[in-house]
């Protein structure tokens, strides 16, 4: 009886262990887009000054230096990337600033209200920027985060986060603006919508819509990545604004994702506003063919 007992006491740790990885729940599996793994980033954590970072972009696709905007104080920051210390130039006052675009050598940056401030590149190295131009009748009424300039076309995409023409998040509809840099004009060059009727019914979104938070395009296949921080998800879709693919986000890993934007090597990048318990940061995901 006692060579049992005592046995027992060297099984018991070992059935301890067993029970709590039996009870452990299942490693939940987080999708990614095609040459991607949003599983695995390279982390880089921004400056408290930039805790609550909105947007980022690059110049001509060249990731050493990260332009980027908050949502509070109208700077435009840039940093080495890896480098926490950050220099910036003021471009307004305090507002809030949710996105940037930097086409070819102007600077666009996007304010909630769908109020547009340029400025040219040359001006984003000095401490004030003086030759700046605001655009504030361009976008219906209603709230705006995204912004893409495309390099090639000199064409602008502003993406509504919550308008009253999408009836109920069912639709979310968007302005296309061509920026002619010699005359300094913006040119109405369309509409557009994406149905979300679909992501709706299957319950990747919310009823209320996507609630987009950033936009960017794969400078390869024309293929739209749109991100949502209110859902926690990266939806991609074709040129023509159809659903391809839908990848859900680790709340672990994308605290609030605010930014979106690919370099030139088609390496992938989202930033993340910080909490009460974590920085602000810049996950950088790299491409994979």
């Amino acid at each position: 009886m006692k060579l049992f007992f005592k046995r027992l006491s060297y099984l018991f740790p070992v059935l301890i262990l067993i029970g709590f990885y039996a009870c452990k729940p299942a490693k939940q599996n987080f999708s990614s887009p095609k040459g991607y793994n949003l599983n695995k980033p390279e982390k880089f954590t921004m400056p408290e000054s930039l805790q609550e970072i909105s947007g980022i972009a690059f110049y001509k696709g060249k990731s050493d230096t990260v332009y980027s905007i908050q949502d509070e104080d109208g700077r435009l920051f840039r940093q080495a990337w890896g480098i926490k210390k950050q220099k910036h130039a003021v471009f307004g006052k305090k507002g809030d600033y949710e996105d940037l675009a930097i086409l070819n050598e102007t600077v666009i940056i996007l304010r909630s209200d769908g109020v547009l401030y340029t400025f040219p590149f040359s001006e984003a190295t000095k401490d004030k920027v003086t030759n700046i131009k605001e655009w504030d009748d361009l976008l219906p009424d209603g709230e705006y985060e995204s912004i893409y300039a495309d390099q090639q076309t000199n064409q602008i995409y502003l993406l509504c986060k919550n308008c009253k023409g999408d009836k109920k998040g069912q639709f979310m509809s968007g302005s296309i603006f061509t920026y002619n840099p010699v005359k300094k004009e913006m040119i109405a060059s369309g509409e557009f919508s994406m149905d979300l009727k679909d992501l709706i019914s299957k319950g990747h979104i919310l009823k209320t819509g996507m609630k987009a938070s950033a936009l960017t395009r794969d400078p390869h296949s024309g293929e739209w990545y749109i991100l949502s921080s209110v859902n926690k998800l990266l939806v991609v879709a074709t040129p023509d604004w159809k659903v391809k693919s839908v990848h859900r986000l680790n709340s672990a890993t994308f605290v609030q994702p605010e930014g979106l934007a690919f370099d030139q090597e088609m390496n992938l990048y989202i930033s993340n506003e910080g909490d009460e318990l974590s920085s602000g940061n810049i996950l950088k995901f790299k491409f994979k063919p």
